[in-house]
């Protein structure tokens, strides 16, 4: 099965990946071990997509409730939701969709990797499968396409920038920030001073 195949080795490829590429963009892509990541990207993705990551087992509760109450009042769509470990379900997969077979697909997926990665491996692959810009994926491509380094070297200002486009990858650049990226980029540094980080990151225990 995948999901213990990818314990151990990284994902060659995801769905996303392989619709960008029929739509034309390419596939750029370099593997980095967590610990060749810098400490400021990993808790800057923390910070804006899931602050409650250590502490949860694959599904934020909490935020699950705000998110479907500001539904059921008219607010829109059924967002703001996902968790780190969501996503990496998702990512590595599935297809792109909101349809709830697709997500019905993705709890079973999160359970999974929860139980058989753990946080450390989820951090990992997250980082090193999610789209960062038309046919960039993962943290070592971006870091290297945005900013002329490796991830490893990524300052605190520079992953704050780079947590911020996640939302919108294909249309929002950290190198040259519109207003929505410069405003996420302010929430994102003031919600990182309040993330409590065990050590070894992304969430302690060895």
């Amino acid at each position: 099965m995948l999901v213990a195949l990818y314990r151990a080795v990284p994902p060659p490829a995801t769905p996303l990946m392989l619709l960008r590429l029929v739509d034309g963009h390419g596939i750029h892509k370099s593997w980095r071990s967590l610990d060749r990541i810098s400490p400021h990207l990993i808790r800057a993705v923390m910070a804006s997509e899931d602050a409650r990551f250590c502490r949860h087992h694959g599904f934020d509760w909490g935020a699950i409730e705000t998110a479907w109450n500001r539904y059921e009042s008219g607010h829109g769509r059924l967002l703001g939701a996902s968790t780190i470990s969501m996503q990496t379900a998702k990512n590595v997969f599935l297809w792109p969709g909101r349809d709830w077979p697709r997500k019905a697909f993705e709890a079973w997926f999160t359970l999974l990797i929860e139980l058989a990665w753990g946080k450390h491996r989820i951090m990992e692959i997250y980082l090193n499968v999610v789209e960062w810009g038309p046919g960039l994926y993962g943290a070592e491509t971006a870091a290297r396409h945005y900013y002329g380094k490796p991830a490893a070297a990524l300052t605190e200002a520079e992953a704050v920038r780079l947590a911020a486009v996640l939302p919108d990858p294909l249309d929002w650049s950290p190198r040259r920030p519109n207003p929505h990226v410069v405003a996420r980029s302010v929430w994102i540094q003031s919600n990182m001073s309040a993330l409590t980080t065990p050590r070894p990151l992304p969430c302690g225990g060895g």
